[in-house]
């Protein structure tokens, strides 16, 4: 701690929080002040951190004895103009550091250098015990031993770290992507040296691309300054206030440069491979002492922007503005292109060394099996024109979906599964698959197949809704089978079928697969090359609730990585004329990362509940706005800070726990209105507005001509639910008869209605025990007075049907109300349907849909 450091007692002004507890410090209670330079001004001017007394003196208690405390009354400004109270508890407290310090420094001299060297362990431990957050070990773990020489290091300059360091501040000061790549190229011909590179190409290129080559490390940022602040023996909240500013590696970069417990090098000695091999254990290490014992390791040998740059790596972000292709190309015009099919960095590399000695033979584009290719994607389709002009010799068009993406490998017994992020598949979810796939292909033995796994109804057929695969939600639906649905194969027995058309590699699928029913099965599809046929389709999975649509050129080679494939969503239609919005309130903001560190960038939104007089949160959304809006609505929104801490929450938030933000908005009912579009309304139950939210959100407008009371209500946003889920006159707007649509090619359906016999009640209710009823009452919000005729059983029936039967204090929601004697005295809403209870009855009975209110 710096000399110019001082402690200041007075009353508080107004109300403030301990820097210590984090609790409050009420107005006119007594505080001492720690008056620190000012890092946020370039250590002009100072700053106090206010304590509880007893706080502050804690704080003494822990820290290094070089740290400047109270040790005396006259170090303390302000001293003599407090209360007698005041004064005995500070002169107390100072009495008994004091003590505590000279027993400190008693208790080293019993470690003599003799006992240290004796045989026996129990006399080593004491000499640590009084400072316990200090764990620094005199011998490094021997599983750590990442400085050991690699058996391919080299003494080359360009190995250096510090060269690599150099390269990636060279391509971050240049702002030209074409630039960044020619500065790699000249450094892999020229060197550091001028006269020729003759560093480890594979170590440079793998540590230029961490975000391509993921290694997981199980650390988070607040995880990294925890520890970094034990090995530097600082504070920690100190340190995670600094973190608010956005970047973990400055934040371990400034207090590394001024602890004195573990100092910097002032030259940098490491190699690129002692780097990657450091990375490469910490990566199997996950218990905290471990992560301890390599991260202090490696700070001894580090200097600060060494020890940046690693925080970086570790990060997946170099902050050089450049990705994989502008790396690779640096190599060769297709290495991107192959690396994304093969994802093997040393593969690609040996087939560029071998293209170069051959001559200039273009690179091909293959996979390797067991290792995840990147997917091809698909962009959005906004008309049915666009879609048609994409796919001029015509189209398959896919149902969308609502699962989750795997890519299936195997080679023989082996089998791997990856995800869409190319990482490995949860066991739950593909366990079985292993037993079924040598049965679907029995002529294969090697092959990667593109899928979607799904929860399906194994009675209907049907798939369950996204989220459903879920570990805990899954052995909710005990009917249903986790199933793949297989739509593309990139390789068969050996050959590689990237190269070929979606129609040549759809033959190959349909020719060689069995279909499992309910366990392996194909993607359902229909070739499509006339306009009124792609809208007839459209009409029929938004009509059916089905996510959408995926178009794929019937010519169209697999491409790894690129949008080349279209989606069609009933969001991306007619200028977003069919999306979700709500109209929601600013409600709490999270602190951004990068670019956006130190900024709100990322708004919980919310809705606000007449009945508990409490705001309820929708969705999280980080999407919509410029950099230059951004800006401004840092500047406007008046906050108040709370760090994620759910003990300050305040009352008029229902808020789960897992989304508590850093700062909430000091007045909700001052707060701006802004519109949210999304996909489509969901079921969460992470979020409090009745479990509603919007999938996928992004800002449309901020609507300054609405406040808080013309915002979209709780029970409005109910509404919007379900009236989201009813069909929309989507036959319109794209200009088609409403006649039925062709449908897709797709495997038999049970129907439920056809084993219903006479309209027997027992019959009904079996059928209802067995989920086969149709959704007769689907968005019907019906109230059934208390002296309605079976009343108990009508209401069975409903639920049954996927209606939903509202209590006496729920009227005013109601969609149709039951008639009975009763009736007559409640607050019925004007727009509510008055039904009989013969009526009702034939519609559970004859599979009536009830008719709704105009």
């Amino acid at each position: 701690m710096s000399d110019s450091t001082r402690f200041v007692s007075d009353y508080s002004k107004r109300k403030s929080n301990c820097k210590k507890c984090k609790q409050p410090i009420e107005k006119g209670s007594p505080r001492i002040a720690k008056c620190v330079p000012n890092y946020f001004n370039d250590g002009d001017g100072e700053m106090k951190q206010y304590h509880h007394i007893a706080c502050i003196f804690e704080t003494f208690a822990k820290a290094r004895a070089t740290t400047k405390k109270i040790e005396d009354v006259s170090d303390l400004d302000g001293f003599s103009d407090m209360k007698d109270e005041e004064k005995e508890q500070i002169k107390k407290l100072v009495a008994e550091l004091c003590t505590k310090q000279e027993a400190k420094k008693v208790t080293p001299k019993k470690a003599t250098p003799k006992k240290r060297k004796s045989s026996d362990p129990s006399t080593a431990p004491p000499a640590k015990v009084s400072t316990p957050k200090q764990i620094i070990k005199s011998e490094d773990p021997p599983n750590t031993s990442f400085d050991q020489p690699s058996t391919s290091a080299s003494t080359s300059k360009d190995d250096q770290f510090r060269e690599f360091r150099r390269l990636c501040g060279m391509i971050a000061e240049e702002a030209s992507y074409n630039e960044k790549t020619n500065i790699l190229k000249v450094f892999l011909q020229k060197g550091s040296s001028g006269t020729g590179f003759t560093g480890d190409l594979y170590i440079i290129v793998k540590l230029l691309m961490p975000g391509a080559i993921k290694r997981t490390y199980n650390l988070q940022s607040k995880q990294l300054v925890k520890l970094f602040s034990r090995i530097f023996v600082q504070d920690v909240d100190d340190m995670l206030e600094d973190l608010e500013q956005g970047d973990v590696s400055e934040t371990v970069y400034k207090f590394f440069e001024s602890n004195t417990a573990c100092p910097p090098n002032k030259k940098s000695t490491l190699t690129i491979h002692e780097v990657d091999n450091f990375l490469e254990n910490l990566s199997k290490l996950t218990r905290e002492e471990d992560q301890i014992d390599i991260l202090r390791k490696l700070a001894r040998k580090s200097t600060g922007n060494d020890l940046r740059t690693v925080i970086r790596l570790i990060k997946c972000d170099l902050k050089i503005v450049a990705g994989p292709k502008h790396i690779l190309d640096a190599l060769d015009p297709n290495a991107h292109e192959a690396f994304k099919a093969s994802r093997d960095l040393r593969d690609v590399l040996d087939r560029i060394k071998e293209s170069k000695k051959s001559g200039n033979k273009k690179l091909e584009v293959r996979a390797s099996l067991m290792t995840p290719v990147s997917p091809m994607l698909a962009e959005a389709c906004k008309s049915v024109e666009q879609a048609m002009k994409k796919c001029p010799y015509g189209m398959y068009s896919e149902i969308k979906y609502d699962g989750e993406r795997v890519q299936l490998h195997m080679k023989g017994k082996d089998f791997h599964f990856y995800s869409r992020s190319l990482k490995p598949v949860s066991n739950h979810k593909i366990m079985h698959f292993e037993k079924y796939i040598p049965d679907a292909f029995p002529e294969g033995h090697s092959m990667i197949l593109d899928s979607e796994v799904l929860l399906v109804d194994v009675k209907t057929g049907n798939p369950l809704p996204f989220g459903t695969l879920g570990i805990h939600k899954k052995t909710k639906f005990t009917d249903a089978n986790v199933c793949l649905f297989i739509f593309d194969i990139l390789h068969f027995n050996g050959e590689n079928l990237m190269g070929k058309s979606m129609k040549e590699r759809r033959t190959i699928l349909e020719t060689s697969i069995h279909e499992i029913p309910n366990r392996v099965m194909l993607s359902e599809l229909k070739f499509v090359n006339k306009q009124d046929d792609l809208k007839h389709m459209i009409v029929r999975v938004i009509k059916e609730g089905l996510e959408g649509l995926v178009l794929k050129d019937v010519k169209g080679i697999y491409e790894p990585g690129k949008r080349h494939w279209l989606k069609v969503k009933k969001d991306y239609l007619m200028q977003g004329q069919m999306a979700d919005t709500a109209d929601l309130v600013v409600l709490g903001a999270y602190y951004g990362t990068g670019s956006k560190g130190g900024m709100m960038s990322v708004f919980l939104m919310g809705v606000y509940d007449d009945k508990a007089s409490q705001w309820c949160t929708v969705t999280k959304v980080g999407n919509g706005h410029d950099d230059e809006t951004l800006e401004k609505i840092n500047k406007q929104l008046k906050m108040v800070k709370i760090s994620k801490d759910v003990n300050k929450v305040p009352t008029w938030l229902n808020l789960n726990r897992n989304h508590v933000p850093d700062l909430v908005v000091a007045d909700p009912k001052s707060s701006p209105v802004w519109e949210i579009t999304g996909t489509e309304f969901t079921k969460s139950d992470s979020h409090t507005a009745g479990g509603i939210s919007i999938r996928f959100p992004r800002v449309t407008k901020i609507r300054r001509d609405k406040n808080w009371e013309t915002a979209t209500s709780l029970i409005r946003l109910k509404l919007l639910y379900e009236k989201s889920k009813e069909e929309s006159d989507i036959s319109n707007l794209l200009g088609v008869s409403s006649d039925k649509p062709e449908t897709l090619k797709s495997s038999t359906k049970v129907s439920a209605f056809k084993k219903i016999k006479e309209d027997k009640q027992h019959d009904l209710l079996e059928m209802a025990k067995s989920q086969f009823l149709k959704d007769t009452f689907e968005g019907v919000k019906i109230f059934i007075p208390n002296d309605v005729q079976n009343r108990s059983k009508m209401v069975r029936y409903i639920k049954a049907n996927n209606g939903d039967v509202l209590k006496e204090n729920e009227l005013k929601l109601a969609t149709h109300v039951v008639q009975s004697d009763s009736v007559k005295r409640l607050d019925i809403s004007s727009e509510a349907l008055s039904v009989t209870s013969k009526y009702v009855w034939e519609c559970i009975q004859n599979e009536n849909t009830v008719i709704h209110p105009c």
